[in-house]
């Protein structure tokens, strides 16, 4: 028997604060943005802003560095009633090129983790935002080699996940996402039948944190970090 066929799970592996760190820099671009605008707002208020413009742009310009930076933009004209300078919009701008040319730094232990896993499942990359910086992140982050197959996608839901599995002709029962962020990594491939492993990460955007799971749900595990994802695994092989 090959090694593929006696892989049994297939195993997806979110990228952004799950493998490699992402919210944390934008964090540090909000500050930023607060700090030029901080004469017209408070902290707290500029922060409630971007993110009612980050939300009514959504369907816009997806998710992803260009669409949270264009929401910063817009928020900067709203908030000073378009008297922003064009000086303070150029470092707005400069912003969005340092987000993009960041470089990516692997969350502790996820080269080794990823390589384990790959010893004994098949991997599945499955990362959303927008496509050039994503592709442009897996490739920096020295992981691709280890995964089956790499999906970047605008959206975590249902239907996406769904698409997926057909692709790979993976049946839910045998298919469980590791994930940082409730909303795009747990709640919607529950519904579908897989199941999850959670794995928080320090910052969460208020976005990704929302979940219309049960907060006693207890249908998916919860790991500190990722170095207890392999052990959730055989865990749930057992449980077969």
């Amino acid at each position: 028997m090959s090694r593929d066929v006696e892989k049994r799970l297939v195993v997806g592996l979110d990228g952004d604060d799950t493998l490699w760190h992402n919210e944390n820099i934008l964090w540090y671009a909000e500050q930023k943005f607060q700090q030029v605008l901080l004469h017209y707002l408070s902290a707290e208020d500029l922060s409630h802003r971007l993110y009612e413009t980050e939300m009514r742009n959504l369907s816009l310009f997806g998710y992803g560095a260009k669409g949270f930076v264009l929401s910063m933009i817009e928020t900067a004209i709203e908030v000073t009633d378009g008297r922003i300078a064009v000086a303070d919009i150029q470092s707005l701008i400069g912003l969005l090129k340092d987000i993009i040319w960041h470089p990516v730094h692997l969350i502790d232990s996820a080269a080794q983790v990823v390589d384990e896993l790959s010893r004994s499942y098949k991997l599945i990359l499955i990362s959303k935002g927008e496509l050039f910086h994503q592709e442009h992140k897996v490739a920096r982050s020295g992981l691709a080699d280890f995964f089956s197959g790499v999906e970047i996608v605008s959206e975590k839901d249902q239907s996406v996940y769904a698409r997926i599995l057909a692709k790979y002709d993976v049946d839910p029962s045998n298919f469980v996402m590791v994930g940082n962020s409730l909303r795009s990594d747990i709640d919607p491939i529950l519904k579908l039948g897989a199941r999850a492993i959670h794995v928080p990460y320090e910052i969460t955007w208020k976005h990704e944190g929302q979940s219309s799971l049960d907060p006693n749900n207890r249908t998916y595990v919860l790991c500190n970090s990722l170095t207890e994802v392999a052990d959730a695994l055989r865990e749930m092989e057992g449980m077969d």
